[in-house]
């Protein structure tokens, strides 16, 4: 009988973290090795089992990242983009894959992670939940075969603590959407609008961005055509699916040779 897969998760107190955490003391073929946070964090020292409500795990929360990786054979990080360079690293030095939650890299750092995949494998996406990779195939799919004569909007809401706008899935859908249509979506998107703006150009990718509430994840893509309108969306209700899609994505990390990973290649969607 295999053991189960021995799982550290950086940013343990966060709400990803959490959720990472329930999600993973309830997965048999996983085992939670190490809880991670920054130095001076207040949950450092607790056990990550009751930090969450559940029972006690026998894994205090830590600082000390190479201790973590030592006994862990995959850290899965939801973080910042300055820690997630520094996790990414440590995993470097200590030989370990690393599954990326975070969004919000510039492209110079996007490159820092590329450089790194030489080494380890790296599995980064914007969503991990298994429908919001499928929406996304199917965005990819839709833009290509509507073609020019539809244009492309992509509306998303998030809670009111989210720091980066657009969220990296609305991005992530803005880039299947440019991809389909063979787009550049640096070029060609529009991130909100206001004042005399003139009439819109064929070949834009608008985004807007609603932020209040307790929102998880909203996200919407219009097609819009003379006559008709197609919309693709995914709206998430609680964060168990982008944990347990990170953590199939570690499973599936744990056993591939060094090289830059997304989702859809966890869930075998780039064929």
């Amino acid at each position: 009988m295999n053991q189960p897969l021995a799982i550290a998760i950086l940013g343990a107190s966060g709400r990803m973290g959490r959720a990472l955490i329930e999600s993973a003391l309830r997965t048999p073929t996983l085992r939670l090795a190490a809880a991670i946070e920054r130095s001076g964090n207040p949950a450092l020292g607790s056990d990550a089992g009751t930090m969450i409500g559940a029972e006690t795990a026998g894994v205090a929360v830590t600082d000390a990242l190479p201790a973590a990786l030592a006994k862990s054979a995959v850290l899965v990080d939801f973080t910042g983009p300055a820690a997630s360079l520094l996790a990414l690293e440590a995993c470097v030095l200590a030989n370990r894959p690393i599954v990326i939650g975070t969004t919000g890299f510039t492209p110079e750092q996007k490159i820092a992670i590329g450089k790194a995949a030489r080494s380890i494998p790296v599995c980064i996406a914007a969503n991990y939940s298994i429908g919001v990779n499928v929406a996304l195939k199917l965005v990819e799919t839709a833009a290509r075969t509507l073609g020019n004569d539809y244009d492309v909007e992509i509306v998303e809401a998030h809670h009111r603590h989210k720091v980066d706008s657009p969220s990296g899935t609305a991005l992530a859908f803005g880039e299947a959407a440019a991809t389909g249509l063979d787009r550049d979506l640096r070029s060609n998107a529009i991130y909100g609008r206001e004042g005399q703006t003139g009439a819109r150009k064929k070949e834009t990718i608008g985004f807007a961005t609603i932020r209040g509430g307790d929102v998880v994840g909203d996200h919407t893509v219009l097609f819009l055509g003379d006559g008709e309108r197609i919309e693709i969306s995914h709206r998430a209700t609680s964060r168990s699916n982008f944990a347990s899609g990170a953590l199939r994505a570690a499973e599936w990390l744990s056993s591939q040779p060094a090289g830059l990973y997304s989702m859809r290649d966890v869930l075998g969607l780039n064929d």
